[in-house]
């Protein structure tokens, strides 16, 4: 069970886009409060053509799903938009290391 939905929609990309932002190494996290009634958490997760083939973005994409899993419930904003959006050095980064960015993202941007 995943405490998050998943954002299709372009649009709401690029609304993301103007919110908070933090950079780390493996990924770049975007956080924007959708100004609604609604609590939900919303994840999207982007991977440019640039970090590598269909594999290799498939493979960063199930890895950010994990941590967006295991992290977004207990220390994501309610209520806002959190984009991932991979770098080339996230597909070589080691697990834990990607675990403590995003603690250390999601704390900068929703705490």
């Amino acid at each position: 069970m995943r405490g998050y939905s998943v954002i299709t929609k372009r649009s709401d990309f690029l609304a993301a886009n103007r919110g908070k932002r933090y950079a780390t190494p493996g990924f770049v996290l975007l956080v924007k409060d959708r100004q609604d009634e609604s609590a939900d958490i919303r994840l999207g997760i982007t991977i440019t053509k640039k970090v590598g083939n269909a594999v290799v973005r498939n493979r960063m994409r199930r890895r950010f799903r994990a941590l967006a899993q295991e992290m977004l419930a207990h220390n994501g904003k309610a209520g806002a938009d959190h984009i991932l959006i991979g770098r080339d050095s996230g597909i070589e980064r080691d697990f834990a290391a990607l675990r403590a960015d995003m603690t250390k993202a999601l704390g900068k941007l929703c705490g």
